[in-house]
């Protein structure tokens, strides 16, 4: 590791010319105040589903034909990004919540788990893989549950793709092939990327820009978000009866939201479940465990919010 010499790390940096004040973003902060969490919700029932392919029997012939020989491997390789998924989303809700109740399924048992446990909201987990790789059956049954499903949603990236996919969008890569056409050297959208809030006005929304809890942004620049990015697709429209609430140059759709037919589903592109990584898990790695702030907020409004919706 390479340290800088103490003697420049002693020195202020110059003061800043009046007049030569940077435009946004590059005028926002490049580090992360340490930022106390105080848990505003008493207590929340969730179902966290693992969208992530389980072993075989979830695999499409497709999958069992490009891997071959090595789809036991594979399966592994699913099986461990599942438990990192799964692990960073039950960390958000134990620590924005006094006393949580969970329970994880895989996304063909979604509709059995739901009937059983009886959650207050639903959270799907991203995905690694292309959706052709999945039996057909998983994806229809998913598609059935969640066009008649009651219970508050929030989906996220692989997530968002099958909430899309279940109303009739279609996903395509993000310069807009199909998933066969380039499965691999995929242009993505990765690390921490800023988002264009194109409906302020959502409750989700709430707090964002507040100057008091205003960490990260200016609040008197355009409402924007900062939050982790990992995915080479995306859907190719915003379904009916959804609304667009956040968008990029990349990638159109980064989040929306369905209102109607007694209905609440949120669902975001980007991780928001990274807002809770702990630092001492990768000393190596450069993100701080407060790092998405913003994606912190979106989950404390989303359980508020579903709680909100429970009730009524």
């Amino acid at each position: 590791m390479i340290e800088e010499p103490s003697e420049l790390l002693s020195q202020e940096p110059p003061a800043t010319e009046t007049g030569a004040a940077l435009p946004f973003p590059f005028n926002q902060q490049t580090f992360c105040r340490y930022e106390p969490i105080e848990k505003q919700i008493d207590k929340v029932r969730v179902l966290v589903v693992d969208s992530l392919l389980r072993d075989e029997n979830d695999l499409s012939e497709v999958a069992r034909s490009n891997w071959g020989d090595t789809t036991s491997l594979e399966i592994k390789r699913e099986r461990r990004i599942a438990e990192m998924a799964i692990e960073n989303i039950l960390s958000n809700i134990e620590r924005l919540v006094k006393t949580p109740t969970t329970k994880v399924t895989p996304l063909g048992s979604i509709a059995v788990a739901a009937r059983q446990f009886k959650p207050d909201a639903i959270v799907l987990s991203g995905t690694l893989r292309d959706f052709d790789y999945y039996r057909p059956a998983v994806i229809e049954t998913f598609a059935e549950f969640i066009r008649a499903n009651a219970i508050p949603v929030l989906a996220i990236c692989g997530g968002h793709q099958l909430v899309g996919l279940a109303f009739g969008a279609h996903v395509i890569t993000l310069d807009r092939l199909e998933q066969h056409e380039q499965r691999d050297n995929r242009p993505l959208e990765y690390q921490y990327r800023f988002v264009r809030i194109t409906a302020p006005q959502d409750p989700i929304f709430r707090g964002i820009n507040s100057p008091a809890e205003g960490l990260l942004h200016d609040p008197q620049q355009a409402h924007v978000l900062r939050v982790w990015q990992n995915h080479g697709l995306q859907l190719d429209r915003v379904p009916q009866e959804f609304d667009l609430l956040a968008t990029s140059y990349l990638c159109r759709n980064q989040m929306m939201v369905k209102r109607s037919d007694g209905q609440l589903i949120y669902t975001v592109q980007f991780h928001l479940e990274k807002s809770f990584e702990d630092w001492n898990k990768s000393r190596t790695r450069w993100e701080h465990q407060n790092e998405s702030r913003d994606g912190r907020i979106l989950f404390e409004n989303f359980l508020s919010l579903a709680l909100a919706h429970q009730a009524t």
